[in-house]
């Protein structure tokens, strides 16, 4: 058998290919768009790569000649601490994982997944990148003394028309809020996409059902969590969202710290968004009643609605592994 380990890199990537043996057979730096070309002489070899943001498009050419493998980039931080950090190194390491059947994989989400993780990604991204133009007119008018309690709103917006400052910050003020409008033009647009797309996944629609979830949340938990069949436990998703505590455990003592945070960023925030929105706006019993508990213990909003997300994505593990609609057990009085 011959292993390739394939270290990736925006443009080039460098390979290396290994014996059954250990021996190294060739290391070549090799364009990316060529890597495909570069395998197909291997057939019956297998090979991995490491999980970068642009790994999809090569994972889908080397799919076409070889068995691929995608390394969890997290669990492989043993290559920068190398005193070889090489990307030959790299290239090296990674194929001599592989021909150990030591690799930590990476789950590799198929190609409808991957759309709807692009489309829910991409909102969040415009988003942010419209609340950075927000608070560039907040600290135009903090600079001038204006004060405008809801600058956003259909009557602030008149009060910011209407708004003359002075020199630059005027030019300013106009190019963020044109920037503003764009975005939010935009924002509404992909909103459109994400409920047709929403419509036609069975999944989403029964995300739908739990209070404080809407198609763009709902496609954000699906695309973010994949196919549901690779988890056996509610305790497995829960530790790849990053919602499971820290441990510190020893010979007499086990001591629960804050969450991993190792999961899905976007997972996670989304979650936390839905709990509060089911908390604090459609009074759902199951998770307000949880989360009111543990505010009766003392414990902060922050962390309660942490564990009320963490709660809230148990329940979605069942409504997905059983394909029920969200119908969680009666609070008792």
């Amino acid at each position: 058998m011959t292993y390739i380990g394939i270290d990736v890199h925006k443009r080039q990537s460098q390979v290396a290919v290994v014996e059954d043996d250990g021996s190294t057979q060739r290391e070549s730096r090799v364009d990316n768009a060529e890597l495909g070309e570069f395998v197909a002489e291997y057939e019956d070899a297998q090979a991995v790569i490491e999980a970068t943001s642009n790994y999809y498009a090569i994972y889908d050419a080397l799919e076409q000649h070889l068995e691929v493998s995608v390394a969890h980039p997290t669990k492989l931080a043993w290559i920068a601490k190398s005193r070889q950090k090489t990307y030959e190194a790299d290239a090296s390491k990674l194929a001599e994982l592989l021909r150990l059947d030591a690799v930590p994989e990476s789950y590799v989400p198929p190609e409808e997944i991957r759309e709807c993780r692009a489309l829910a990604r991409g909102r969040k991204k415009l988003v942010e990148k419209r609340t950075d133009a927000k608070n560039e007119v907040h600290a135009i008018l903090d600079q001038n003394g204006i004060r405008i309690d809801s600058p956003f709103t259909d009557e602030g917006r008149e009060q910011l028309a209407a708004l003359e400052v002075e020199g630059s910050d005027q030019v300013m003020l106009e190019q963020w809020l044109g920037t503003i409008d764009d975005l939010d033009a935009r924002i509404k647009d992909v909103d459109r996409e994400i409920v047709e797309m929403s419509k036609s996944i069975s999944d989403v629609d029964l995300l739908m059902t739990i209070p404080g979830v809407a198609s763009y949340s709902g496609l954000m938990i699906y695309g973010e969590i994949g196919e549901i069949e690779r988890f056996d436990r509610a305790k497995e998703l829960v530790s790849y969202a990053g919602l499971d505590p820290t441990v510190r455990e020893s010979a007499d003592s086990r001591t629960e710290g804050p969450i991993s945070k190792e999961g899905s960023e976007y997972l996670r925030h989304t979650l936390v968004q839905c709990a509060n929105i089911a908390v604090h706006n459609c009074d759902d019993p199951y998770l307000s009643e949880f989360y009111e508990r543990l505010r009766r213990r003392g414990k902060p909003h922050q962390v309660a609605i942490v564990a009320t997300a963490r709660k809230l994505l148990v329940s979605i593990f069942h409504i997905l592994t059983k394909e029920e609609v969200y119908d969680p057990p009666p609070v008792r009085e």
